[in-house]
């Protein structure tokens, strides 16, 4: 009887034993998974945010800008909200190539992925450093995903994108659109900043609610114009906004020639953006280039 009870306590011992180690590789497991994430320390982000912060406040230019990134939710809450997810569906109305895609972006430090809205296996991103495209029809994306990769942050991601090194900022007199009176800010980006420096932009904002309401701009994508030069001035007017986990965007740009007078000219692009959330568990190997994609030069 000793020896039977001996054994049942030596056996519970070791149940006990590969329970508490099971245990211990599972945390060690989710520690790694949570290092490979895509989500930064907290410090981190208050580093970044207070650099920001001061930086800005140096000029009129830098706090115009401040009080627009406070007015739509604020950088601190941009980038602990982690990933950004949405649908960006660019659809020119003179019937050339629309650009529809579902977009993951990493927020902190602009890699991005793109999937077909038509087919789910069809992907193309940047990693950070390289582009790269995975389809098995060679039409499924009829337009530069180098360029488009993160074209559309650019956008959607005004005015919090621009809390970064090598941007330049200007106030412009101020304008009255929409019997609205708005802040003038130029953006210039230094040398070296990006695939096209030579872009600029020109941004609107109310005067009363600091929300971002206009944005001018042109294209001067080097592939595009190798000998220098850019498209002409585009005027995007902003609407339908929408406050996801606290951070405002608008979901409705409506793209105009830029007319002689600095009003909206001739109506050329629609963008719908939907489905628009954030995610903390994206891992950093998610926008690498899947086996067999294609790395573009």
């Amino acid at each position: 009887m000793k020896r039977s009870i001996q054994g049942i306590v030596i056996l519970l011992m070791l149940a006990t034993s590969c329970k508490e180690q099971a245990k211990s590789i599972e945390n060690s497991s989710e520690a790694k998974q949570e290092q490979k994430t895509t989500v930064v320390p907290s410090n981190w982000i208050e580093n970044r945010v207070n650099k920001a912060k001061n930086r800005l406040a140096k000029t009129e230019a830098g706090k115009i800008v401040w009080n627009a990134m406070e007015a739509h939710g604020g950088l601190e809450k941009w980038y602990a909200n982690g990933a950004l997810s949405f649908r960006f569906n660019y659809q020119p109305l003179d019937g050339s190539t629309q650009r529809d895609s579902y977009q993951t972006v990493d927020t902190w430090s602009n890699k991005a992925k793109h999937t077909s809205t038509t087919d789910s296996t069809a992907h193309f991103g940047w990693d950070g450093k390289t582009a790269w495209v995975q389809a098995k029809d060679s039409t499924a994306f009829a337009y530069d995903t180098k360029f488009w990769a993160l074209t559309p942050i650019y956008f959607l991601g005004q005015p919090f994108i621009l809390d970064g090194a090598g941007v330049n900022l200007e106030v412009l007199d101020q304008q009255v659109y929409k019997e609205k009176n708005n802040d003038v800010v130029k953006v210039t980006f230094d040398a070296g900043t990006g695939d096209a420096p030579d872009d600029y932009y020109i941004l609107y904002f109310d005067r009363i609610t600091h929300q971002l309401n206009v944005i001018r701009y042109i294209v001067s994508y080097p592939e595009y114009f190798k000998d220098g030069g850019h498209l002409p001035e585009k005027f995007m007017d902003l609407s339908a906004y929408q406050t996801i986990d606290g951070i405002t965007f608008p979901t409705l740009y409506k793209t105009h020639w830029l007319a002689e007078n600095e009003q909206p000219g001739e109506y050329i692009t629609k963008i719908d953006v939907s489905d628009i959330e954030f995610t903390n568990n994206v891992t950093e190997d998610f926008f690498d280039a899947p086996e067999g994609a294609k790395i573009l030069e």
